[in-house]
């Protein structure tokens, strides 16, 4: 029987075992390797890591983790997640190992789901994004258009205005109202309405997004809409409560306190996966953080 078992070993799973590792808590990590920002050139916008490469940052993670003997590193799958009578916790690894603790930290990461157009895979982490304070600085200055319909559209279109005057938002064949075309206007943002077939360009940079009509549009990157929903099924597994994605709120997280505190005794979240607000770096490691603390005192108190 372990103190904790953290399930995910991105910038919330990691922060959260180094807490329980520093606290002399038996941690058990399980990390699946599909961290969301390895497609990304570099991390925008961490204190201290600003631009740094994802996987150099996991792999430094990684290694001061392994500087305390309390922890141990499983590379592989959590598959099923159970809550005992005595209410510590089960899940079954991959490899049919089945491993207990008295307390868990889901931080597994989400799955951005975003539309997929022929030229997006390939260009996303790069000139195709969903986050302009993550990427909006290494396309400044460069004609951008926002892939989206609604206020969400207007909303997003409107913000990026920050990092280029050259701004189009396509609607991808949805409508708007008159008082968001006129936002679009005050703001000096340009509209297109017409549905988008594909992106194009050479290798993965971006030249064009490319119209049904044949048409195209010069941008060199592309703010995409995005809704996360919960990459493994753990948090369902377990009771936890999640929200549901609305037009505004594009994320299925899973329902948390101020102590990133699940609402069922022992079970904590942290990460993407428990974020209600545009996932960050920064936000994941300080909710990491909370959940290590929150699930080492909860052991000491031996409840």
């Amino acid at each position: 029987m372990r103190d904790c078992i953290v399930v995910g070993a991105g910038a919330a799973g990691l922060s959260a075992a180094l807490t329980l590792a520093r606290a002399r808590r038996t941690t058990l990590v399980i990390d699946a390797g599909r961290q969301s920002n390895l497609a990304a050139a570099g991390i925008g916008g961490l204190l201290g890591h600003d631009r740094r490469s994802p996987a150099e940052f996991y792999a430094t993670g990684r290694s001061e983790l392994m500087a305390y003997s309390s922890v141990e590193l499983h590379q592989g799958e959590a598959s099923h997640g159970v809550q005992e009578d005595d209410g510590s916790f089960a899940v079954t690894l991959g490899d049919g190992r089945r491993e207990r603790a008295r307390s868990m930290v889901l931080a597994p990461g989400m799955d951005y789901r975003y539309p997929r157009l022929p030229g997006m895979d390939e260009r996303w982490g790069g000139s195709v994004f969903h986050c302009p304070f993550c990427h909006g600085w290494e396309v400044s200055d460069r004609p951008m258009g926002v892939l989206a319909g609604g206020a969400v559209g207007v909303h997003g279109a409107l913000n990026l205005r920050a990092w280029s005057e050259r701004i189009t938002l396509l609607t991808n064949g949805s409508e708007l109202t008159d008082q968001q075309r006129e936002q679009l206007a005050v703001g000096g943002v340009g509209l297109d309405e017409r549905p988008v077939t594909s992106l194009d360009g050479p290798g993965a940079e971006l030249r064009a997004a490319v119209f049904a009509d044949g048409g195209e549009l010069p941008i060199s990157a592309l703010l995409v809409k995005t809704t996360l929903y919960q990459r493994s099924s753990l948090a369902r597994d377990l009771g936890a409560s999640l929200t549901q994605p609305d037009e505004m709120l594009s994320v299925e997280a899973i329902k948390v306190d101020a102590m990133s505190r699940t609402g069922v005794p022992g079970l904590y979240a942290a990460g993407d996966a428990a974020a209600s607000v545009p996932p960050s770096m920064a936000t994941a490691i300080a909710s990491g953080y909370l959940a290590g603390a929150s699930a080492a005192v909860q052991i000491a108190a031996g409840y």
